[in-house]
């Protein structure tokens, strides 16, 4: 019985240091796909700009659950496939994926600059106008498929992280990467477009003493505020798809043995760099993301005019 014990001791000492091992796997890939959680982060606060107040936490919610599905139902048993059956198939997936968020980037970009053509060239293609349910349908459903690109980066990065672990840990690890990224990506938006309702209750709580007066200057910021840094957000989550799909592109044909852009990039990252030698991680990373991001608007100017 004793020695029974002992092997039970063990074992749970193995379990424990394979739940430990697997826990720092996803830590360590969620890092890496620290890149891509932030531009999902900035991209989605700009489909429920417009509606009802009332709206706004549903409809992160329809997003965040369509997210989830993404990345439990769809891309980990997709991933784990075909890193096992098709492995060459995943780098062209995501070239395309890139493409993609270039398209719709440069396609946001185009609007902004010259609405009146983008609303003409999109009543060829609409010929009804839509009912605010029938637009949360719609926005709803652009923002899954954006996030399903971004989703199937982040799950690529994590499978590359965990590519020489068994297939259970692997499976492990992408399902919890999915699961805390979905969550603190959610959760991040859902405090932000809620941030001008906190605003209003600490103006509306303010009693006259020092701490109520400080809490409704503060409220009344944050009210003020907001309108500009949803703004702000909405340009950066839209500069965010060309730079992420130009980054992505640029690493998939890295792939093939197509190395002069990346290279070029980061030679001039480098230099960049060294200019600045107090921020030289800053401006390396906004040296790369610029020029990731004129790539990726050439790529979605092409890809307008091929889809046109």
């Amino acid at each position: 019985m004793i020695a029974l014990l002992d092997d039970v001791a063990a074992i749970a000492k193995l379990a424990a240091a394979s739940v430990d091992g697997a826990a720092a796997l996803a830590a360590k890939a969620g890092v890496k796909a620290a890149g891509v959680v932030i531009d999902d982060a900035a991209i989605t606060p700009g489909y429920v700009v417009g509606f009802d107040a009332k709206r706004e936490l549903p409809i992160v919610g329809k997003i965040a659950l369509g997210s989830l599905r993404n990345k439990l139902l769809l891309l980990l048993p997709a991933t784990l496939a075909l890193s096992y059956f098709l492995p060459w198939v995943i780098t062209p997936l995501l070239i395309f994926g890139g493409v993609y968020l270039c398209y719709e980037g440069t396609e946001k970009i185009f609007e902004a600059v010259v609405p009146h053509q983008a609303h003409a060239r999109e009543s060829q293609s609409v010929s009804t106008p839509l009912n605010m349910r029938e637009l949360e349908e719609e926005k709803v459903a652009g923002a899954i498929r954006t996030d399903f690109i971004l989703s199937a980066e982040i799950m690529a990065i994590t499978l590359a992280t965990v590519s020489n672990e068994s297939i259970f840990m692997q499976a492990f690890v992408l399902a919890s990467v999915g699961i805390a990224i979905t969550a603190a990506v959610y959760g991040v938006v859902a405090l932000i477009v809620r941030t001008d309702d906190v605003g209003l209750a600490l103006v509306a709580n303010n009693d006259g003493s020092i701490v109520g007066r400080i809490g409704s200057a503060v409220g009344r910021s944050l009210v003020l505020g907001m309108p500009g840094f949803l703004k702000i957000l909405a340009a950066t989550g839209t500069a965010a798809l060309v730079w992420v799909g130009g980054g992505i592109i640029l690493h998939g044909l890295e792939a093939y043995g197509v190395h002069f852009a990346g290279q070029a990039i980061s030679s001039t990252a480098d230099a960049a760099a060294q200019i600045l030698p107090f921020a030289a991680g800053l401006m390396r990373w906004l040296i790369t993301a610029f020029l990731s991001g004129l790539v990726g608007l050439c790529i979605g100017a092409i890809s307008i005019s091929a889809i046109g």
